[in-house]
C-alpha cells in the first residue's frame, strides 16, 4: 500500500525506525506512535519507501 502524502511517509518512517530499535519509542509523537503499534514492519517498509514525487505534504482526510 503507497504512502498517500509525504506526511504518511515520513510518519511511518519514523514509527520504522522505532521498531527496528533505531529511534526511542517515546521520541515519537501522533501518527507515528499509532504506526508503530499497529502495524508490521514490511507495511511500514512499504509506506515508507514509497516515492513522493508528485505527493501532496496533506491529504484532506
Amino acid at each position: 500500500m503507497p504512502a498517500r502524502s509525504r506526511a504518511q511517509q515520513k510518519a511511518a518512517g519514523a514509527a520504522l525506525s522505532a521498531k527496528r530499535g533505531d529511534t526511542k519509542k517515546s521520541q515519537l509523537k501522533g501518527a507515528s506512535r499509532s504506526m508503530e503499534n499497529s502495524m508490521t514492519e514490511k507495511e511500514l517498509t512499504a509506506l515508507a519507501s514509497t516515492k513522493h514525487n508528485g505527493k501532496p505534504e496533506h491529504t484532506s482526510d
